[in-house]
């Protein structure tokens, strides 16, 4: 084993910011050990009492930076295992005057030979007291996914390697969903790269594209604009766990004096909330209300000394799975005066994993409006083609199966000619409802202009989205309306992207169209011919039906 002199006078420290992927701020610093000679990252491997050293030392550098950021420091697996946690690291952290739950500690491969009984205990022990917990190099690494439920990680840190894979990400963050974690994505290098995670469902990334690994904490760092047509957010409001910020903490029995001193310090911090042993948030302190008191006459002599808890109010939080409407609401309950106090976010056990802003929530929600309004059509509220085709573009690149659908109204002129415009409008309105109605699960329905509509949906919900709307009996100014359905089955890799879908479609809806009354027709990409589901000569459709869907 290295003498500890021997690597401590050669060992420096790097920070490399965490980035929110979606407000762009830094969530947190992890601490990478640089040592000038020697490999001292494989002998701490080897030695446990080493790597626990080396975690106490990038606690320590971090104080010295004096950073008041999320600290990310790494750890073996086996590391934790045979120390039956770190109990130098909980000391260190409280004589830094840090809390254990700035820290999270990324737990890194391998895991191969560690008793994996042992490392859950020793997780669960460094959890009680606090630290949060992130399972480092997935995808890459050797954890079992068993294991890594067990886990119950606070974050998630993915390889790189895997934005390759969109699919294996989108999983990876429904499982994240489900532990209550977050994604990480690390090694970001390109901008392709940040567009592959944000697309796939990361929250947060870290790579050389954001800021390297420096000497000095990064104040700024890159992200690269957001593409337009990177989708729109759910209609439940964006959620909350998108735009947590670092809360700036300090203990419940902290004076007037320490807050004033970090708030003087650190101008971007709009305030401080005092937390209990728990980290749980008992007082939230306003910078502008608490400076306004200090600086009145004899404020400074009269508080300087007292408990900051006296001049804070009562915390506003709501839980990492709340949207940005529920925020709101939280927001409007209460005194006007507080619409600008942050709003504590608090994981499942209370603790406080950061703060959102409402200015962060209200450009956020107002930007989804409008750019779900722009999309919308003006008669019938449905999206228009972009979001379909960006749906389709999405589904091919996880290699699914889907339906590509194009309805419309059979002589539609005829029936504007005859009924009138506004009984036209009115028809291609119920059309739309119906529509609607009729989609379920992943169904995607839009209206692409006049009486055209497109309809994405999987193979097994076609037969009774047609039968709803092909057997309704439609009618406008009271004469009666057929409309054509056509239908291409997308299997993997019969289709590049949106594009070849509807350009195999496009037949498929004249063939549909050169049927009388209500018709259906149905292809598959690639291969010729089609079925005649529903219109005259259905019943001769042997002579040019191709195989059923599901079929080979």
């Amino acid at each position: 084993m290295l003498s500890v002199h021997s690597w401590t006078d050669t060992l420096r420290f790097a920070f490399q910011p965490v980035v929110n992927l979606t407000t762009g701020g830094v969530a947190g610093l992890e601490v990478l050990a640089r040592p000038e000679t020697g490999d001292i990252l494989a002998e701490a491997r080897r030695d446990p009492e080493l790597d626990g050293g080396l975690a106490v030392s990038a606690v320590r550098a971090a104080a010295r930076k004096e950073t008041m950021l999320p600290l990310h420091v790494n750890v073996f697996a086996g590391t934790l295992a045979d120390l039956a946690g770190l109990p130098q690291l909980h000391d260190a952290v409280r004589e830094v005057g840090r809390m254990t739950w700035e820290v999270t500690l990324d737990i890194v491969p391998p895991y191969t030979h560690v008793p994996q009984q042992a490392l859950l205990e020793a997780v669960a022990a460094l959890r009680d007291q606090g630290f949060r917990i992130s399972a480092d190099g997935v995808g890459d690494g050797d954890v079992p996914l068993r294991l890594l439920a067990d886990l119950e990680p606070d974050l998630v840190k993915l390889d790189p390697s895997l934005l390759a894979r969109p699919a294996a990400v989108r999983a990876m963050r429904t499982l994240c969903d489900e532990l209550d974690a977050l994604l990480c994505v690390e090694g970001v290098e390109t901008e392709l790269q940040y567009a592959a995670a944000v697309a796939a469902g990361a929250q947060l990334a870290q790579g050389d594209l954001f800021a390297p690994p420096a000497r000095l904490p990064a104040a700024d760092v890159y992200v690269p604009p957001r593409r337009p047509d990177g989708g729109a957010p759910p209609r439940s409001g964006p959620p909350v766990r998108a735009f947590v910020r670092p809360a700036a903490l300090l203990p419940a029995t902290a004076s007037a004096g320490q807050v004033r001193t970090l708030l003087t310090g650190s101008p971007d911090v709009s305030g401080v909330l005092l937390v209990d042993t728990r980290g749980v948030p008992v007082r939230s302190v306003h910078r502008s209300r608490f400076l306004l008191s200090m600086s009145g006459r004899y404020g400074h002599a009269l508080y300087a000394d007292r408990p900051a808890f006296k001049l804070g109010d009562a915390p506003r939080t709501v839980g990492v799975d709340a949207t940005a409407w529920e925020v709101l609401d939280v927001v409007a309950v209460g005194d006007r005066d507080r619409t600008s106090d942050d709003v504590a976010v608090v994981d499942r056990y209370g603790r406080c994993v950061g703060v959102v802003r409402l200015a962060d929530l209200v450009r956020a929600l107002a930007e989804s409006r409008v750019e779900e309004a722009a999309r919308l059509n003006p008669l019938t509220r449905l999206p228009g083609s972009d979001a379909i085709t960006g749906e389709v573009d999405r589904r091919i690149a996880d290699g699914r199966t889907f339906a590509l659908s194009w309805l419309d109204v059979d002589h539609f002129k005829q029936v504007n000619d005859g009924a009138g415009f506004a009984a036209g409008d009115e028809l291609i309105r119920s059309v739309g409802r119906t529509l609607q109605h009729a989609a379920s699960g992943s169904t995607r329905v839009g209206h692409i202009g006049g009486d055209d509509f497109l309809v994405l949906a999987d193979p097994e919900g076609l037969d009774p989205l047609a039968a709803t709307v092909l057997d309704a009996p439609w009618s406008a100014g009271g004469r009666p309306v057929t409309l054509s359905l056509a239908t291409v089955l997308c299997v993997p890799g019969s289709v590049l992207d949106h594009r070849q879908a509807a350009a195999c479609l496009a037949p498929l809806k004249q063939a549909a169209k050169s049927l009388s009354g209500a018709s259906w027709v149905l292809g598959r990409a690639g291969l010729p011919g089609h079925e005649i589901r529903r219109g005259a000569g259905a019943a001769a459709q042997a002579r040019c039906a191709v195989a059923e869907p599901g079929r080979g």
